[in-house]
């Protein structure tokens, strides 16, 4: 008997899963997610697994973690501050694929250098100007990203970089041509930014996580999984997180198939922070052709062609006062509720209420709380932000009392960007404690706080809601329609013929909209989706059911939806994908570019065959560290030919390899 232990780390709990012989789910457990360090909540629910199953840690054959921490992070803004070295461009190429904006004002190094298409050294390595960069940025800094024109042609200057920035400082580099072999500088770049960003956060995780198994007596190898639901071992995971992001949520979909067999769905994953949605088209998740997208930015890394919005249990609650009416919308900023701080800090929390409550007029930050995120390195603040962390210290505040002028009120929103505090509010999750849909946590404090909420004035004057229940009930109908656009607008993303519009117009459209709700006048109208959704989360029994009437569709809701993440992470496969290029730049001279540089050849079929040796070498190798067992080898070659004068001209190859196998299971 084989057991397989799946870990999956969400905005709010952290659920664990025991399958035995890949057949059968033995137990589940979860604790809530504990951000100071992840690593607590994942002791806490393998612990608890283990208890329910009633087996020894020693029995653990395999371990695999999934993670949403990397997905939250980018979509919340998150992350440690990074410096670019930029290769061989020019100023304006930082304002290309939102590069500018993945890098939030942290430092950037235009230094010449850099490579030609064909490989060649455009120009010197300014090594003189990198060296002063680094002494100014080094310590300063998190993470190194380094980005080199055309260097998956040749990635000798980015290599130089990064062996200069190891031996002048501490911090972990991350090199663009290491993440993608396609060209694109400029998306490298952004996607390099990002992968340093995340390094510090991901790194911890899965040291603590380790290091908490070892702690428990389970001592089977860990895998983490991919942003493409495959697996890769901790190591590979530790220097390549840009490619976790997508990771929790494409684990659902492996868990999704496992659990009801289905081979076409659109999956709907709600948690804490996000809800995922994407499409299960035979048997299989789709894979973004352009790279994995989220927080607004479209990156390189090869992942499940999912649309990630920022709406869940935790997504703040914000006052829509503009028109007579008013209202409310949810997210994209995950929050803390109020009804789970009352567990941790009941005396600050009920205090702050009641006093706010009692006050004659509504304050601007009534029903808010601050914390610091403990363990979380501050480097690099600015001295606003710097007196308002100090100011939080280690305790829990009403913000209104941590703040004391309104240009903190941005010192502190950087804060929060950083991962450094916490800033909690009302939520869905409150909301369903409030019409007793969820009683795990403080009802009273989550009444309170909606009570407040509930004060607040629109356009007209008038109060939000006369009460608690009816706020509630405003905001579960505000998640239930926004999940509903949510999955529209991913069913006309994947329509195979388009309807002339944008997806996000097409699922507001007051056709698209009238017919979901079945209009009948001179003119009936009835639409919805034509395919079938499953719904996964720990509450999507909550709010799934009104989303699949709101649609006019069928739901499905599995047994262990709930931890559908933690099971698709450990009966997924490891996959290693390898890719290079051979390019003509003159007549009857055919250009291999591998790491060590550009090789040519006169033939052709001599460059192609020496370019899918040494990727089969390295998917290869790249499968075997990670664990995998009985690999088979699969190569895509696409080769672009062009016609000149009645004669068909090789123009370019691109060669994919993929070496794939299940993870070894550990024998006793």
């Amino acid at each position: 008997m084989a057991l397989l232990l799946g870990v999956d780390t969400g905005g709010t709990y952290t659920d664990a899963v025991l399958i035995r012989d890949e057949q059968e789910v033995l137990a589940t457990a979860k604790a809530l997610t504990t951000r100071q360090d992840l690593a607590i909540g994942v002791a806490e629910a393998v612990a608890a697994v283990l208890k329910e199953a009633d087996v020894a840690p020693g029995d653990v054959a395999l371990a695999a973690l999934s993670t949403t921490l990397a997905t939250n992070a980018l979509v919340e803004g998150q992350g440690g501050r990074v410096a670019l070295v930029y290769i061989g461009f020019a100023q304006t190429d930082v304002d290309r694929h939102g590069l500018r904006d993945a890098l939030k004002g942290d430092p950037a190094l235009i230094v010449a250098g850099g490579h030609n298409h064909a490989g060649g050294e455009a120009a010197p390595l300014d090594v003189a100007a990198l060296r002063a960069f680094l002494k100014q940025q080094g310590a300063h800094v998190s993470g190194f990203a380094v980005a080199g024109q055309f260097a998956t042609r040749n990635p000798a200057h980015e290599l130089e970089v990064a062996r200069i920035i190891a031996g002048e400082t501490s911090v972990p580099v991350t090199c663009s041509h290491q993440l993608s072999a396609r060209l694109n500088g400029p998306k490298r770049a952004l996607t390099a930014v990002l992968n340093a960003r995340l390094i510090g956060m991901i790194d911890r995780l899965i040291g603590r996580a380790e290091a908490c198994l070892v702690e428990l007596g389970v001592t089977a190898q860990m895998m983490v999984v991919r942003g493409d639901g495959a697996l890769m071992s901790a190591t590979q995971a530790r220097a390549r997180p840009i490619e976790t992001i997508l990771s929790g949520p494409a684990a659902s979909l492996v868990g999704a198939r496992w659990l009801t067999g289905v081979d076409r769905a659109l999956v709907s994953d709600i948690g804490g922070t996000t809800t995922d949605v994407a499409l299960i088209e035979n048997g299989k998740p789709k894979i973004d052709p352009a790279g994995a997208e989220v927080g607004g930015f479209r990156t390189m890394v090869e992942a499940v062609a999912m649309r990630t919005s920022g709406l869940g249990g935790d997504s703040q609650v914000h006052l829509v006062a503009s028109g007579m009416a008013g209202g409310i919308s949810l997210g994209p900023r995950r929050v803390l509720p109020i009804s789970l701080l009352a567990l941790t800090a009941p005396d600050v929390v009920h205090a702050a209420l009641d006093a706010q409550l009692r006050a004659q007029t509504v304050g601007e930050y009534d029903g808010q709380f601050v914390r610091a995120v403990a363990g979380q390195s501050a480097v690099g603040l600015g001295d606003r932000e710097a007196r308002v962390l100090a100011r939080i210290g280690e305790a829990t505040h009403p913000v209104g009392a941590v703040l004391r002028t309104r240009i903190e009120q941005g010192a502190l929103m950087r804060l929060v960007d950083r991962g450094l505090v916490q800033i909690c509010g009302v939520t869905p999750s409150d909301a369903s404690h409030v019409l007793g849909r969820l009683s795990a946590w403080d009802r009273e404090a989550a009444d309170k706080a909606l009570t407040l909420f509930a004060r607040r004035r629109v356009g007209s004057g008038d109060r939000l809601t006369a009460d608690a229940a009816s706020l509630a009930q405003m905001i579960i109908d505000q998640l239930t329609e926004q999940t509903a656009l949510t999955l529209l607008e991913t069913a006309f993303a994947e329509e195979t013929n388009p309807f002339g519009l944008p997806p996000d117009q097409l699922a507001r459209h007051v056709l698209m909209q009238r017919g979901l709700s079945r209009h009948r006048g001179l003119v009936a109208l009835q639409s919805g989706l034509n395919i079938d959704v499953v719904g996964l989360g720990a509450s999507a029994p909550s709010y799934y059911p009104a989303v699949g009437e709101r649609l006019n569709c069928r739901m499905i809701l599995p047994e262990h939806a709930g931890v559908a993440n933690a099971i698709g992470a450990v009966v997924g496969r490891i996959i290693m994908r390898r890719s290079g290029t051979v390019t003509a730049p003159e007549e009857g001279k055919f250009r291999v570019h591998l790491q060590a540089g550009p090789q040519d050849f006169a033939a052709s079929e001599e460059a192609l065959s020496l370019l899918e040796t040494q990727l089969r070498g390295e998917a290869r190798s790249a499968a075997e560290a990670a664990g995998a067992q009985d690999i088979s080898i699969q190569v895509e070659r696409n080769i672009r030919t062009a016609q000149v004068e009645a004669r068909e001209v090789f123009v370019e190859a691109f060669l994919t390899v993929e070496a794939s196998g299940r993870p070894r299971i550990a024998t006793t």
